[in-house]
């Protein structure tokens, strides 16, 4: 097995389990099955580029990136999620209307920036070579940030009362309302931590690829093939499942050729619903 591959597929995978993270958050907490995700992920990427062309820090530019992304999540939450809610619209309902807003989101992208790749205005940096792996420095990065916010995430998930908020609200909506919590606030950060996991995880595979309008949309695939391999609704299995899934693309290249990349994501989720429909690390 190579390890230049499998390096690149942990890069992959890194991007892919911030990603799976947010999907994951709005299925088990709002039980919505989000398929513009995909598409705010590609928003999230171009305004982190839009800022970073105009002179501003990459790190900053993320930040900026992940507000905006923030603010149009919750323009869709206070547009069409809420009043679908209200009215207990039934899940074949949510996902055509995720659908809707994905080609709405993606529609926009294309009409505001078009439809030409873009770059970060970066500094070009040599690959470094580290046991005989190729080691791209923005790879490192992308690696290196995902852990961050990984680790920052499972903090305010295990010690932050919004945290335990949100679990008990996952594990049961109405028996957290009955206790106190307050579970509309629990939708508005379950929003936010969700946009910023979706904004970053576009900045960073704008950082190792290019900022497409059609870069969210090729991964929402993958995305729920993590979020089903690692089990519904539990972060941490997303997270597996996702390197699970970006290390399986990349090693099938030389079998199967980049083109097929997709089919291998596919594959693994059909064989996962097929054996174990609750995923790895769910019960059941």
């Amino acid at each position: 097995m190579d390890p230049q591959l499998i390096f690149n597929g942990v890069a992959i995978g890194s991007v892919l389990a911030l990603a799976a993270i947010g999907l994951t958050f709005t299925y088990g907490i709002l039980k919505l099955s989000n398929f513009a995700h995909g598409d705010f992920m590609t928003l999230g990427a171009y305004l982190t580029w839009l800022a970073n062309i105009n002179g501003i820090n990459i790190w900053l530019a993320m930040l900026l990136g992940a507000g905006g992304t923030i603010v149009a999540m919750l323009i869709a939450e206070l547009l069409l999620w809420k009043p679908m809610r209200d009215r207990r619209a039934t899940s074949t309902t949510l996902i055509i209307i995720s659908i809707g807003l994905a080609l709405f989101v993606r529609s926009g992208i294309l009409l505001i920036w078009g439809g030409s790749n873009q770059s970060y205005d970066l500094p070009v940096v040599q690959a470094a070579e580290i046991f005989g792996i190729r080691v791209p420095y923005y790879r490192l990065v992308v690696i290196a940030l995902a852990i961050i916010a990984l680790i920052i995430l499972h903090f305010l998930l295990q010690n932050s009362k919004i945290g335990k908020a949100m679990r008990a609200v996952a594990d049961n909506i109405d028996l957290a309302r009955v206790s106190g919590i307050n579970v509309e606030r629990v939708v508005l950060w379950t929003w936010i931590i969700t946009g910023v996991l979706t904004a970053v995880a576009g900045g960073m595979y704008g950082l190792i690829t290019a900022v497409r309008p059609n870069m969210g949309w090729f991964l929402i695939l993958p995305m729920f093939a993590s979020v089903i391999l690692g089990g519904i609704g539990n972060p941490y299995g997303a997270v597996a499942g996702a390197l699970t899934i970006g290390i399986a693309q990349e090693i099938s290249v030389p079998f199967l050729g980049s083109q097929y990349k997709l089919g291998v994501a596919l594959l693994i989720m059909l064989l996962m619903l097929l054996i174990r429909p609750q995923g790895l690390f769910n019960r059941g």
